[in-house]
């Protein structure tokens, strides 16, 4: 009986095992019945965990006519994880260089700019102006709707608002009195039908 309840890594280690014994190539349809014959996988399990191992690297696969087939050789195991590991060397030896240019350049400017005493009283008064500065920041905010900028920007959205309603009221003055003129019916007539008050224009 084919065992159970294997993991994905060793799902993998086992399909790599059966390129590796056998150095041959195979197709998916090869595999998936290989997969539970000799290693226990689950055979709808078998393109999912080849997939893995192709984009790891480990298998390679091309296509040749109309098939697809894979490969992979105990080799190619080695080189890849060498490749990988000159890589991570390459980039650590990346990075200790341009720490080493950092420190560099940081203490290259240590000697332009001594820390003299009064390098050092503004360094201080610097800090705290940023702390007052908070301080103030806080205070603003605490005003909220008193905020200047707020005030303005509301101050002139009432203004647009006012034109606006003017320019309404015009246009309905306008109308109204074309349709009186068309029809010959009384202001006050369609005003009433309209619901509209008497009060309507008296926009200042």
């Amino acid at each position: 009986m084919a065992p159970r309840g294997l993991s994905l890594e060793e799902k993998r280690t086992k399909l790599l095992e059966i390129f590796h014994d056998t150095k041959d190539f195979y197709q998916l349809k090869e595999l998936e019945k290989l997969g539970p014959k000799l290693k226990g996988i689950v055979s709808q399990t078998v393109k999912e965990v080849l997939q893995s191992l192709v984009d790891d690297g480990l298998v390679q696969g091309d296509k040749i006519g109309a098939s697809n087939f894979f490969w992979s050789f105990p080799s190619q195991r080695g080189t890849i994880v060498q490749n990988r590991l000159d890589s991570v060397k390459e980039t650590r030896a990346g990075h200790e260089a341009q720490l080493a240019e950092l420190k560099t350049a940081i203490e290259h400017e240590r000697t332009l700019r001594p820390l003299s005493d009064s390098r050092a009283a503004a360094l201080e008064q610097l800090t705290s102006m940023k702390k007052q500065l908070a301080v103030l920041q806080e205070e603003i905010d605490a005003y909220g709707a008193c905020d200047p900028v707020k005030v303005e920007e509301k101050r002139r959205a009432v203004t647009l608002a006012h034109e606006a309603a003017v320019r309404w009221t015009d246009n309905y003055s306008i109308l109204l009195s074309h349709f009186t003129r068309q029809t010959g019916m009384d202001a006050q007539d369609i005003r009433r039908y309209l619901e509209i008050g008497d009060d309507y224009e008296d926009i200042f």
